[in-house]
């Protein structure tokens, strides 16, 4: 049942599902879709660990209308408000898209939270040429999400997507308030990273799940699990044979399970050093 998760200072409820018991994950999902894109994957995942399923800030039934929220240091504030708010002091971070951004910004601000990390379909870390035409395609969303609708704001992104996130995306978009979706593409203005060095910082052990298109290149996913000092690059990566969120979880749950399963052992630990 979806419910606040939390409420934070703002005013602005986070909200979201909880599924399972045992150790926390919380698992962040996409830009564009909401947390239902993610609870096939949580569903496998439940018979061993509590699965928290927010809604991002802006995305589905978290609405926030202000672009002044929507920075990368307020939604890795918001995993810490909800992992306290869950009575917990560290979880597993998963995360697709714009939500493993989140995990990387989160394991780099917060090493000592995350029991591990999944990146799923890593998103470009952006030469300057390449953010200021980012921040110029975010800003032509908000302006059309807010005088014609999310539909037509999407339509700017939809063609170069895969097709799993695209049907993600669209199955989402009469859940998602579309002020408050302009109001979260002001993430276009702030920058997760200066250069792909920044995550070799990060000693979370980390798998990474390869993209497969412009905006989540499968080359970037090899770059970033050869520069964070734990990370593991999965076999299994995204596929344009994809059409739904139970072809995902079927395709990436094992892998994600037994990544986890390690991750928790400090034997398994142990021997991979």
């Amino acid at each position: 049942m979806v419910r606040a998760l939390h409420v934070g200072d703002d005013g602005w409820p986070l909200m979201g599902e909880v599924v399972g018991r045992g150790e926390l994950i919380i698992m962040l999902h996409g830009g564009g879709p909401d947390h239902y894109s993610m609870r096939p994957l949580a569903d496998r995942l439940a018979g061993r660990y509590r699965v928290a399923l927010p809604d991002i800030r802006g995305y589905g039934a978290s609405r926030c209308p202000d672009p002044a929220l929507h920075r990368w240091d307020q939604y890795v504030s918001d995993v810490i408000a909800i992992m306290h708010a869950l009575d917990d002091t560290r979880a597993h971070l998963v995360g697709a898209g714009l939500g493993g951004t989140i995990v990387l910004r989160t394991c780099l601000q917060h090493p000592r939270i995350a029991r591990s990390a999944v990146v799923i379909s890593a998103e470009a870390i952006e030469d300057d040429a390449d953010k200021a035409a980012d921040t110029d395609l975010m800003d032509r969303f908000a302006e059309r999400a807010r005088s014609r609708g999310l539909q037509a704001a999407w339509e700017l992104f939809i063609p170069d997507l895969q097709p799993l996130i695209a049907n993600l995306v669209a199955e989402a978009i009469p859940r998602t308030d579309a002020n408050s979706a302009a109001a979260a593409a002001a993430i276009g203005h702030d920058r997760a990273f200066a250069t792909l060095d920044d995550l070799r910082r990060i000693d979370t052990p980390t798998l990474v799940i390869a993209g497969d298109d412009t905006r989540h290149p499968e080359c970037l996913a090899h770059s970033v699990a050869d520069v964070l000092p734990r990370g593991v690059l999965a076999e299994v990566s995204m596929s344009r044979q994809f059409l739904d969120a139970e072809d995902m979880a079927h395709a990436f749950g094992p892998t994600i399970r037994g990544f986890l399963a390690a991750a928790s052992d400090p034997d398994a630990e142990s021997d991979r050093h």
